[in-house]
């Protein structure tokens, strides 16, 4: 993913960040697939039926504090059916609203590693070589990465490009522990470093608004991001979700939470801590309606993304305008 926005200097009194954003002022998912595939490309979501070592009574049966039944995967179609029906599935939903030809396969059900490499190599490869999709994307945990795995990945990656999406949601340890999220950062740092060194891309989810976090270690998780050879980031609003255990401790005794004028403001200021070739998966998620406790106006996505273009705009920010590092991120 590493296409540069070098040559464009914060001081120049030319727009000051690629032309090929867009209205945007950030290196956005849609920008990067149609600046790599030339078009419109959408996300599957498919469910490998595999479960998670936090669930299975490896580490813990609970899972993370904030995770719903759907292991993240609350949009992800039924594990019975077989991938090929899980795609033509979900092209369907997309294409009463869409023409879009091509799709990423994206395994988002859980920890998609957590199974034998056979299994793991009978599922990939069916979604990989299907004739619509351009590219794989897999969710997992940075525990979940065998040495077996990483090579099967690393030889599917010459087929269609793979990128791993790594859930590590905050650095600091105290945050790791109350989520229950049963790695360290260290293992973290791991599984980057083995991905990146068989040239696979990277994708490190952070969750902003966890209990107990002020802004400045938020922001410390972010500059962390910035400073190593990941390709995209998932910037995530907390959801507090009916059934999980974050849900149970907010009801009981809420816990401050950010407002939608105080959430844009905070994550553009994240946004200007980042490299411009760093990939903006997502800048604030998509929490079921029919289990979101709150915040409640996180369900309006497209009023919370025109606030951010919107403020973006009024204070001159774009994405990589405090980034000092100059050290490659490839």
């Amino acid at each position: 993913m590493n296409i540069s926005a070098a040559g464009c200097p914060a001081d120049s009194r030319e727009q000051p960040y690629p032309a090929f954003w867009g209205d945007k002022r950030y290196f956005s998912l849609d920008a990067y697939l149609k600046k790599t595939f030339g078009e419109k490309i959408y996300r599957l979501s498919l469910n490998g039926g595999m479960t998670c070592p936090n669930r299975d009574g490896s580490l813990d049966t609970r899972g993370c504090i904030f995770c719903s039944a759907g292991g993240s995967g609350d949009f992800a179609s039924a594990p019975t059916l077989s991938i090929t029906e899980q795609i033509a599935q979900a092209k369907e939903r997309i294409q009463k609203k869409s023409d879009c030809r091509k799709y990423i396969a994206y395994f988002q059900a859980y920890t998609n590693t957590y199974a034998p490499v056979d299994v793991l190599r009978s599922l990939f490869t069916e979604a990989l070589f299907h004739p619509d999709i351009a590219a794989l994307s897999i969710a997992t945990r940075c525990d979940c990465l065998p040495e077996p795995v990483l090579d099967l990945l690393a030889e599917l990656n010459q087929i269609k490009p793979v990128w791993v999406e790594l859930g590590l949601q905050t650095i600091h340890a105290d945050t790791l522990r109350f989520i229950r999220s049963g790695f360290t950062l260290a293992q973290y740092e791991k599984s980057v470093s083995d991905l990146r060194s068989r040239g696979i891309d990277v994708i490190t989810h952070l969750i902003l608004g966890l209990p107990n976090e002020t802004e400045k270690m938020m922001r410390a998780s972010v500059s962390y991001v910035a400073g190593l050879p990941v390709q995209g980031v998932k910037l995530q609003l907390l959801h507090v979700l009916k059934n999980t255990d974050l849900g149970m401790l907010y009801e009981k005794e809420p816990f401050p939470l950010f407002s939608l004028e105080e959430y844009c403001d905070f994550v553009i200021d994240c946004l200007a801590l980042l490299p411009p070739e760093m990939v903006i998966h997502r800048l604030t998620g998509d929490g079921p309606r029919s289990l979101l406790i709150a915040p409640l106006w996180s369900t309006d996505k497209k009023r919370v993304l025109n606030t951010i273009q919107k403020r973006m705009r009024e204070r001159n920010i774009w994405q990589g305008k405090y980034y000092r590092n100059e050290e490659s991120h490839g």
